[in-house]
């Protein structure tokens, strides 16, 4: 009866099961699954398979789309116990260090390439903003401390709200008023936006903690429509529904409501679908003819980004806070580009701005070269520069009815090479009343363990730790992991003598 939607679904099924299917073997090649996603766009578009797409205001709407859900997935799953350390830097990283780099960056593209003041200053703001997605699923699998993940993780969620407004006001007119009406303007847009988030975030969670649902599945779909709405309440006000939806997205992650893990697991999935279908229209979009000639041009702005504009950037916004030169170099080595700068280069495109179709190609062509580049080495630049915890909890999302009606968390902690809980006797980890080690996994051989049993290289433990100790078992977990036996005589960070 219907043809066309047919071939329509049977495509879009077709695509959607192998971008899943390709999560795995990206794994395995280390190679970013967000470039696999854009690779497929590319091979179904006019350059492949031949199916022409060249709707920029759609893809410009449903990247927009797909954005909201990532970014309310990374504020759902961000732990105010760590983000909060770090919100100072990470708001002068998103504000004070976006201005940086689009001033460096600009600067760098208007001398080397020769473009005019306004499109070199939308290159540097398409370029200042880091991605969610990209931070999200490049970071966590990395065993880094808590305070650079949270600080990356925020900052990515946090900075998309200044750029977005950025990018519009140099693609429509410029920055046509008094310096200081675009400063209030911004300031506006910030700080009303935050306060519907946070708006959204308490409304939210008393309603979900007092609501009674007739089924689970309906607690997450309400989760989620709890940061559109935040989003969509911060557009209408003329705020940055961006930021919004992070805040909001950060309050219901950090209450303790009924089913949170099917919500964190149901925002998740979506997240994912965000991402597969946002890369692939993405790649669907661009047109692999033009890209060769952006290659030169994406590499000049790249290095002049991820050489000049971000450690200067990172440098400047660390200058208030305690944040060492590793801490800072690896930020800036991290400041991760993905979906988010595509995204954003379709904006100058709708609005017919004049060289907006070469940036855009520039954009697409410096996302794959650095990302790949990046993605690839930032293990390895982390174990040069020190700045790994090996021995960090990481916790694990599983469907647990029990665990839920305990208010507890799974942790994972891997005894690494070199660590001082090697050695170390369970009961001697001290963990507080709450947490304990229910499983140790020796040799692919997992069993549960006593008192005395005696940590070895190479063993994987799991912890079971309720939301009131866990932060006091992971302090005295990194205690442990640094001083060993000794840890007794030193504080719950292992590094300062108890009297």
């Amino acid at each position: 009866m219907t043809p066309g939607l047919d071939i329509a679904l049977l495509l879009g099924a077709a695509v959607l099961l192998v971008a899943v299917g390709a999560v795995r073997l990206s794994t395995r090649l280390g190679v970013p699954s967000l470039l696999v996603y854009l690779a497929l766009g590319v091979a179904i578009g006019e350059g492949g398979l031949g199916i022409r797409f060249d709707d920029v205001e759609l893809t410009r709407t449903l990247g927009f789309c797909a954005l909201i859900v990532i970014i309310a997935e990374g504020g759902l799953t961000a732990r105010w116990t760590t983000l909060r350390p770090v919100l100072g830097l990470a708001s002068v990283l998103s504000t004070v260090g976006v201005i940086v780099s689009i001033v460096v960056v600009g600067v760098a593209v208007h001398l080397l390439l020769g473009l005019d003041w306004r499109l070199a200053l939308l290159y540097g703001a398409v370029l200042s903003s880091t991605d969610a997605a990209a931070v999200f699923a490049t970071l966590r699998r990395l065993r880094l401390p808590p305070r650079l993940v949270a600080t990356l993780e925020a900052e990515s969620g946090m900075n998309d709200a200044p750029v977005v407004l950025l990018v519009v006001l140099l693609s429509h007119r410029g920055f046509s008023h008094p310096w200081w009406y675009e400063v209030a303007l911004v300031c506006y847009e910030l700080g009303v936006g935050a306060a519907v988030g946070v708006g959204a975030g308490v409304a939210g969670t008393w309603a979900l903690r007092r609501a009674a649902l007739p089924s689970a599945g309906l607690y997450p779909i309400a989760a989620v429509g709890i940061t559109v709405l935040a989003y969509a309440a911060g557009a209408v006000l003329h705020a940055s529904g961006f930021l919004a939806v992070y805040v909001a997205g950060v309050l219901l992650g950090n209450a303790r409501l009924s089913h949170r893990q099917a919500i964190l697991g149901f925002a998740d999935g979506l997240a994912w679908l965000a991402q597969i279908g946002l890369f692939v229209l993405l790649g669907l979009l661009a047109s692999p003819g033009r890209l060769d000639a952006a290659v030169l041009p994406a590499v000049v702005a790249g290095l002049a980004l991820v050489l000049l504009a971000r450690p200067l950037s990172v440098a400047v916004s660390a200058l208030p806070f305690r944040v060492g030169l590793r801490e800072q170099a690896f930020l800036s080595w991290a400041g991760l580009r993905g979906a988010v700068p595509i995204v954003l280069a379709t904006i100058p495109l709708s609005e017919r701005v004049p060289g907006a179709e070469r940036l855009f190609d520039v954009v697409f062509v410096l996302v794959v070269i650095f990302t790949l580049v990046q993605t690839g080495t930032l293990g390895s630049f982390a174990r040069w520069l020190r700045v790994t915890a090996p021995a960090e909890a990481a916790e694990i999302h599983v469907e647990t009815a029990p665990l839920e009606r305990m208010r507890a968390d799974l942790l994972q902690v891997e005894v690494p090479p070199g660590s001082r809980l090697a050695g170390v006797h369970v009961d001697e980890l001290r963990l507080p009343l709450g947490a304990s080690v229910t499983l140790v996994l020796r040799d692919g051989v997992g069993f549960v363990p006593a008192p005395d049993t005696r940590l070895k290289t190479g063993d994987s433990l799991l912890i079971v730790a309720t939301a009131g100790v866990r932060d006091a078992a992971e302090r005295r977990l990194r205690a442990v992991s640094r001083r060993g036996h000794l840890a007794r005589w030193f504080g719950e960070y292992g590094d300062e003598v108890v009297n």
